[in-house]
């Protein structure tokens, strides 16, 4: 078996062989995190709810967001300390990360104070214990990429994987336990449960870089140096983070609530296609960081991801054009969200579309390139604007001109259709942006 790993190996390639290990190992944890998603978050909320789910889980995203940007910022440096294998500084850059994380999602947590339960009331559920879940499923959920940035850095590919493994049978088990009690609660509780895990996990399995002494790190030289970097990747975080969690609350508050929840149980098929993505995208990182290293271009590495994302996406569509109805009528309340297996395949195309645009920024970062912001951040926060302006243009239409009332209100989002076609049209911009960068570096 080893010798035949070997040769595999050797006939693939580093990168093949640890996008392939990689997407294997996860394979089994997505089993179980698909049983969840389809079968028993349905089975314990209801679909006047179940469309809640998606916004709550962007607002979470959105607290932890600066938190996560400032672990981003270093995810380069990480991976050049780990190369020249000065773990010293790494466990001192680690433990910074880790405090300054801490001390951003405080102040998170003071705002969310104020804001959390005027967006509740906007998505249409009781507050009840949720403020504290989401937070701390937004606290741990910043942390635990420090240290899988770490294991990423160092190629750590195997370990990783098994702890991806481990953590969708804890994530389940712990869901099986609270959700019986109050069910979007204790979803939370079960997405808090994995990331706690892949931390102490992660931190096992770095015990033997980070047994060492802690070297100087931090000093005003360094700070001067990565200012520049986190307003560049927050610029961009916040951008989306922005239209995320417009687009999610859109969903839910605009259309009905029958259109939200069958976009949820939707998604969890059409998420699928983002298996390969996620795996290629996370050894895309520090392969492309190296190859931008030595000078070279990054476009062939990023043109083999979008090709096999794209493949695998495509068979996927035809499969669900033809299975989805069946598929979605086997699930709990079946009957009410088989009439959705329409979008499927068209959500399965917005996925690829978001995830092709992923790998070209995952690219542009690796090699500390951030002209992506001159597009992405306008037509992030234009997206949020327009959605805003159509579904919310009664607070203000007695003061525009009737035409445009009327150009509004034909444009309106009123259905899982309307909406989707907002999201066809960003999604499809984006990746236009990309392609036009892609092909000026050629070379």
């Amino acid at each position: 078996m080893t010798r035949l790993l070997s040769r595999l190996h050797g006939r693939l390639g580093d990168f093949w062989s640890h996008s392939l290990m990689v997407f294997i190992a996860c394979r089994p944890a997505d089993l179980l995190n698909a049983f969840v998603g389809l079968w028993l978050v349905p089975a314990f909320i209801s679909p006047d709810e179940l469309g809640a789910v998606a916004p709550l889980l962007q607002y979470a995203s959105f607290l932890a967001m600066p938190a996560g940007v400032f672990a981003a910022t270093f995810r380069n440096e990480l991976t050049a300390l780990a190369v020249r294998g000065e773990y010293g500084r790494m466990k001192s850059l680690m433990r910074g990360v880790f405090t300054a994380t801490a001390a951003i999602l405080v102040l998170a947590i003071l705002a969310s104070h104020f804001l959390l339960p005027l967006f509740l009331k906007r998505i249409r559920l009781a507050e009840g214990s949720l403020g504290v879940l989401i937070l701390a499923s937004a606290f741990v959920g910043a942390v635990a990429p420090v240290f899988q940035n770490a294991m990423q850095s160092l190629k750590k590919f195997r370990d990783f994987s098994v702890i991806n493994v481990l953590g969708a049978p804890i994530r389940l088990i712990t869901m099986l336990l609270a959700m019986p009690f109050r069910p979007i609660s204790g979803y939370f509780v079960g997405q808090t449960s994995t990331p706690i895990f892949q931390i102490l996990a992660s931190l096992f399995c770095l015990k033997g870089e980070l047994r060492v002494k802690s070297e100087p790190y931090w000093n005003a030289v360094v700070a001067k140096r990565f200012s520049r970097l986190f307003l560049m990747l927050g610029t961009g975080s916040a951008a989306g983070a922005i239209s995320s969690l417009v687009e999610s609350t859109v969903l839910r508050q605009r259309i009905p609530s029958i259109d939200s929840a069958g976009y949820y149980m939707v998604t969890r098929f059409s998420d699928i296609s983002s298996f390969l993505a996620i795996s290629l995208i996370f050894t895309l990182f520090p392969y492309a960081a190296e190859t931008a290293a030595k000078g070279n271009s990054t476009r062939n590495l990023v043109l083999k991801v979008w090709i096999a994302v794209v493949a695998f996406s495509a068979a996927l569509s035809a499969f669900f054009c033809l299975f989805g109805r069946p598929l979605l009528a086997f699930l709990p309340r079946g009957e009410e969200y088989s009439p959705y297996w329409w979008a499927i395949p068209w959500a399965i195309g917005i996925s690829t579309a978001a995830q092709i645009t992923s790998a070209y920024i995952t690219a542009e970062i690796s090699a500390n390139r951030f002209g992506y912001l001159r597009w992405l951040v306008p037509l992030s926060l234009g997206y949020a604007a327009l959605l805003l302006a159509v579904t919310g243009y009664g607070y203000y239409a007695r003061f525009i001109p009737t035409s445009w009332s009327a150009f509004l209100s034909m444009h309106n989002i009123t259905s899982l259709k309307t909406m989707m076609l907002w999201m066809t049209a960003f999604t499809v911009a984006k990746v236009g942006f990309c392609a036009a960068a892609i092909w000026r570096d050629r070379r």
